[in-house]
């Protein structure tokens, strides 16, 4: 073999070593990455599927998204009758932190604190410094508040998707709208009563809430709980016909979307779970139940001369006229002993069953949770029931007595109270069922005689300051005493009045009620219903005029000076009194 071959076959050789070694790397490099590659899936399994199945609910647990149905992932609405929003959910980012990724938990709670400074820095701390994976740091935050997180740059930070329940009219009509928790869950009113339908449904959920009738109700009685430094109030406009509820107020009242800081005074609803004494405005029931139950006549009279004796008890006017009065008279005057005097004539079981009849002696059948239960007397004694006349001893809710009222002057058929707008829901909301089905209180003729009756407080009686020219409002007032320790306190006074309108053919009944007002220089030191409620009804119902474009009603027959027949003058009462003297 020459030199030339032997120079050929090193050549080789060396080629054939150089392609063994670049095989033998590439080899190496593919083993690599197959065993990257499998690394990674090998974790992605343990991320998604192992640790996935051994995942726990709560704080302690890193947080898995959870999938819904996006049909209804959304918590439905709660509009007012003219699809005005009283609540909405929106998506909003909740904030929250996997504690192990945090390496410096001072210096990331002092940031977070400086973010949200309504944060306890203890707190905060103590939740970043745990061994749990997942902590809750805020829940729902704004769009700004989201932006101010994303610029700390902290990688143990994250957010959550959440549904925020937003009331965009505030606190407007809150003690029947309700609210409900960070979790969506609903914990008063109409949001808890119908928790289940708003969260599997996407309708919107229609109330009988007339917004513009509330605002107006709810001004009117503020600023008469301002001017008579009074604790509080309550108010009720209704449909006399299906008892629809078009305003529904109790004052004070809250921001839901701040229920944790509202005071216990503000969140009690004193529409339906306050249970009062409400005092002469009950006449309207005990009159009607003598028209009714004894066929009794307007024309017959009642001694009010002196103070009414029974057993130990005595009755007496609060502004006595120490003659014997007429049955209008009596009810114009607001005479406690002739209310009483009538009761009499009726008999306790006849009285008590009109009552009842009423709704006045059972918890109302309404579609919030919030209900009180009336304080009836047990045992109800023969005295309880001429008490009962006037307004003492039986203590309901304002949404009681305003659908008792429009029981009476609707025509006499009752009328149950209603929140739910029932022509938008009809197939997806029922009420309780209920033992009242088209019960008749009383006649057409006894309803149409209390019409008479209610326009007279107003022209001639103890309402005057709740007429409201050309729409022939009729009403009547009522003051009421509180209970207290040893007996009822004269200075704790429930001043209230409830008016309809237009009283010939009544569509609507408005009540007010004042809690424990206070005299003024303006009201002569009074703070009875005549100076404190029935003003705020007259400009209620001036509102509902314009708000409603209700037109002039045509003027009532036989409805505002039939009855004065049976009214003495003044000039009639000092020449009685002179010949009795003489």
């Amino acid at each position: 073999m020459n030199l030339f071959q032997r120079k050929k076959l090193h050549m080789i050789g060396e080629r054939s070593g150089s392609l063994e070694q670049a095989r033998g790397r590439i080899v190496l490099m593919s083993a690599v990455f197959v065993c990257a590659y499998l690394l990674v899936a090998a974790r992605s399994v343990d991320l998604m599927v192992l640790q996935g199945a051994l995942q726990k609910k709560g704080e302690d647990a890193v947080y898995v998204a959870p999938i819904k149905d996006e049909k209804i992932s959304r918590r439905g609405d709660i509009v007012d009758r003219n699809g005005v929003l009283l609540a909405r959910s929106l998506k909003t980012a909740s904030l929250y932190a996997d504690p192990k990724f945090v390496i410096d938990p001072k210096t990331v709670t002092k940031e977070l604190t400086k973010v949200f400074p309504d944060l306890q820095y203890g707190d905060v701390l103590k939740k970043l410094q745990s061994k749990k994976r997942f902590v809750w740091i805020k829940r729902n935050l704004t769009p700004e508040e989201q932006g101010e997180v994303l610029q700390l740059g902290i990688p143990a930070l994250d957010f959550k998707e959440e549904d925020r329940r937003l009331y965009p009219q505030g606190p407007l009509a809150v003690h029947m709208v309700g609210y409900s928790g960070v979790d969506g869950q609903g914990l008063s009113g109409i949001e808890a009563s119908f928790n289940e339908l708003l969260e599997n449904d996407d309708d919107a959920l229609t109330l009988t809430i007339d917004v513009r009738l509330q605002h107006a109700l709810r001004r009117e009685i503020m600023a008469s709980i301002e001017k008579f430094s009074a604790k509080g109030g309550a108010g009720v406009i209704m449909d006399v016909r299906d008892g629809s509820v078009l305003a529904a107020v109790s004052l004070p009242d809250f921001d839901p979307q701040q229920y944790k800081s509202a005071d216990n005074n503000a969140q009690f609803n004193r529409i339906t779970l306050g249970v009062y004494e409400l005092g002469s405005v009950f006449k309207i029931f005990s009159t009607a139940a003598l028209l009714e139950t004894t066929n009794g006549n307007i024309a017959q009279v009642f001694d009010a001369r002196e103070p009414l004796k029974r057993g130990r008890h005595k009755i007496r006017d609060y502004h006595a006229e120490k003659r014997i009065m007429s049955l209008p008279e009596v009810f114009m005057h607001s005479s406690n002993i002739g209310s009483a005097l009538m009761g009499e004539q009726v008999g306790t079981e006849k009285l008590k069953n009109f009552y009842k009849d009423l709704g006045l002696l059972t918890n109302v059948n309404f579609e919030i949770g919030e209900v009180g239960r009336p304080i009836v007397p047990s045992p109800w004694r023969d005295i309880n029931t001429l008490t009962a006349c006037y307004g003492h001893g039986v203590a309901v809710s304002p949404l009681q007595l305003t659908s008792a009222v429009s029981s009476i002057v609707n025509g006499g058929e009752y009328v149950e109270p209603t929140l739910i707008l029932n022509e938008a829901n009809s197939e997806k909301v029922t009420k309780k069922s209920s033992n009242k089905t088209s019960v008749r209180i009383v006649s057409p003729e006894v309803s149409h005689r209390m019409r008479q009756l209610l326009r007279l407080v107003v022209t001639d009686g103890t309402g005057r300051s709740a007429d409201v020219e050309g729409y022939y409002v009729g009403g009547k007032t009522g003051t009421a005493e509180k209970p207290g320790v040893g007996g009822y306190n004269r200075k704790s006074l429930i001043s209230s009045f409830v008016g309809t309108f237009p009283v010939q053919e009544p569509r609507y009944v408005v009540y007010v009620m004042v809690d424990e007002p206070q005299g003024t220089k303006e009201s002569y030191g009074y703070a009875t219903g005549g100076w404190v409620a029935a003003p705020v009804v007259k400009n209620v119902i001036s509102s509902m005029v314009s708000i409603l474009n209700i037109p002039l009603p045509s003027k009532p027959k036989n409805i505002e000076k039939s009855l004065l027949r049976f009214v003495k003058t003044k000039e009639q009462i000092e020449k009685e009194k002179n010949i009795a003297t003489h």
